[in-house]
């Protein structure tokens, strides 16, 4: 099992994913493994575990990451031996991405990015001026899909014509894949297209869409929600300082999600208990 710094349980992963505090994962399952494979962790890059001394010099030294293989023998043992070699403070996932399954960890569909290119950052192209989906998307992007993607906001009309020309991703216009359909809104089609199950994730898509949709009513956070983005988009001219900023503001519901939604808070506050 490891001496706990240089391994990380499936538990603790679990508790990580989708959160700021979440590292950089490598799936270094063996080529035949990774093909064959649906799905990943959420956010991991596949890389050869062979290799890791090469690729692990474009890693940051001053945070950890976390190597994976099917159970957490041999194969992800040598890739994060080797990162540790050139400085990388890497850490073994302890059971593999089958521990970690077993553990109720989420899973992401490997085609949810479409086109996916293990080597680069994936592009994705919206409107200007983002309020509401325009910004919970990049950050389920950013959070389930791929940490390093690039999110680019421009003119209404040309979004298509953009996400051509760069090879980018559209979202959030009419006729794409990751759009509004019916009452569902942009955020809504992330989450089915992903994969992921997780109940926290639901309950933050029902509060979104509400906001997003003009019925704030539906969900009691939503008029919240909906009043901070506007908020927000009147504080900040910049498209890509107000995603960041907001980001916090979705960080936030989702771990009032998964950790927080049955705590209250009233006057006058309760008396502290007693030693015994």
């Amino acid at each position: 099992m490891g001496d706990g710094f240089n391994t990380i349980t499936s538990n603790e992963l679990v508790t990580r994913i989708g959160t700021r505090d979440c590292p950089p994962i490598f799936d270094v399952r063996r080529a035949e493994k990774w093909a064959e494979a649906p799905d990943l962790i959420p956010t991991a890059k596949w890389r050869d575990h062979m290799a890791a001394a090469t690729w692990g010099l474009d890693l940051p030294r001053d945070r950890e990451v976390v190597v994976y293989c099917v159970h957490g023998h041999n194969v992800s043992q040598l890739a994060a031996a080797l990162l540790r070699s050139v400085g990388v403070r890497a850490r073994v996932l302890d059971t593999g991405v089958e521990g970690y399954r077993a553990a109720a960890g989420p899973m992401l569909h490997k085609d949810a990015v479409p086109d996916r290119d293990e080597s680069v950052p994936s592009h994705w192209v919206t409107r200007e001026r983002p309020k509401i989906d325009r910004i919970a998307c990049p950050w389920f992007i950013r959070r389930f899909m791929d940490r390093d993607a690039r999110i680019h906001y421009v003119a209404s009309d040309w979004v298509g014509d953009v996400a051509e020309e760069m090879n980018a991703i559209p979202f959030d216009i009419p006729d794409v894949a990751f759009s509004h359909v019916g009452e569902q809104c942009s955020f809504d089609a992330f989450l089915e297209k992903s994969g992921i199950a997780d109940p926290a994730l639901a309950r933050l898509a029902r509060i979104i869409r509400a906001a997003d949709t003009g019925h704030p009513d539906r969900e009691p956070q939503a008029a919240g929600l909906l009043a901070a983005s506007l908020g927000l988009s009147a504080m900040e001219a910049d498209d890509l300082a107000m995603m960041e900023q907001g980001f916090l503001i979705y960080d936030a519901l989702y771990a009032w999600c998964r950790h927080a939604a049955e705590e209250t808070h009233g006057w006058p506050p309760a008396p502290a208990k007693s030693a015994v």
